[in-house]
């Protein structure tokens, strides 16, 4: 097996990035055909990278909140779904929402977080958020 994967590895190439195959189909990872007319990605698939995907967000917050991990878990999972859906760079812009965060003044770091463009653009996921941060509890949706 590990022969058959070092072959398709050299036939295929190897990309971590979309790219447009030789016969026009969106690729991805070793000639996996993921444009509509393609395999796409399983059910398991989609999992892992999304389980992948959280648990880098996690850390990131980790490492650069020293108070993160002292939040408890509807808070944490709050700005996991913020960080997830912008991305650490844009999440750091969020500063006064972040300093309220530290202080453990949740009513205003959700007033903070709401009162942004980022709300706007989001519609009801922010409102969502925004209030698991307030309550600490999850809203039932």
């Amino acid at each position: 097996m590990n022969r058959l994967i070092e072959m398709l590895r050299r036939h295929e190439g190897v990309r971590d990035k979309v790219y447009m195959c030789s016969a026009g189909y969106e690729t991805i990872g070793v000639g996996r055909n993921i444009s509509e007319s393609g395999l796409g990605l399983s059910d398991d698939e989609i999992d892992y990278l999304l389980n992948n995907d959280i648990n880098r967000c996690r850390e990131e917050l980790s490492r650069e909140y020293f108070w993160f991990n002292t939040l408890d878990v509807v808070r944490k999972e709050a700005l996991i779904d913020l960080s997830f859906n912008i991305g650490q760079t844009k999440l750091r812009g969020f500063v006064k929402a972040l300093e309220c965060m530290a202080e453990n003044n949740f009513e205003k770091a959700g007033e903070e977080f709401y009162d942004s463009k980022w709300a706007k653009q989001v519609g009801d996921r922010s409102l969502e958020i925004c209030q698991m941060i307030k309550s600490g509890e999850y809203q039932n949706r």
